[in-house]
């Protein structure tokens, strides 16, 4: 029997998080309806605004040290690429020229992403699990948080980057979440 997402641990929840952005994304490929097209892209951008969330403000913290520091690096310059482009999606509508060209690219820097994460000995999740990081009570707080970043997100904050020029890049660099505190960014 499957786990629900209260059962799961810190890494199964966000594999399960991956799993349901790329059925969004296969669901946009296969759509012609421009409102259902619209619809979905927004469904997506939700879903990594939040994913970001968690994965920033929790998870890649608690990697900070304990992994290979590149890995964690090129995650948050991964997240930040994906943002803009998230902001530029939201933004639009599919009408627009460049709209499913934006989508596409999207997904296709998410599966980079994802496989970086996922890769079986020398990725993120495989190394936070061999330094022993203790993903049931980081699960806690990554649904704690879920919760909050939707309720944010969905009323309408955009994602903002925190590795690009002019950005608060120490907060991608320090090993405890940023100062503004779980519950408030």
């Amino acid at each position: 029997m499957a786990q629900t997402y209260a059962q799961m641990d810190a890494i199964a929840m966000l594999k399960a998080d991956h799993r349901k952005v790329e059925e969004l994304f296969e669901k946009f490929e296969q759509t012609n309806g421009k409102a259902t097209k619209q619809k979905l892209a927004e469904e997506i951008c939700l879903e990594l605004k939040v994913h970001t969330a968690i994965e920033e403000e929790i998870f890649y913290p608690a990697c900070r040290g304990k992994i290979e520091d590149d890995l964690v690096d090129e995650a948050y310059v991964e997240h930040d690429a994906a943002k803009l482009l998230i902001n530029e999606i939201e933004a639009g509508g599919p009408d627009e020229e460049f709209y499913d060209a934006k989508v596409k690219v999207l997904s296709e820097m998410i599966e980079h992403h994802v496989e970086e994460e996922e890769k079986r000995s020398e990725g993120m999740f495989s190394q936070a699990r061999a330094a022993g990081l203790d993903m049931d009570a980081l699960a806690d707080q990554m649904r704690d948080r879920k919760r909050t970043a939707m309720e944010e997100f969905q009323a309408g904050r955009p994602a903002e980057t925190r590795t690009m020029t002019g950005d608060d890049v120490e907060s991608a660099r320090i090993d405890q979440p940023s100062s503004e505190g779980v519950g408030s960014r």
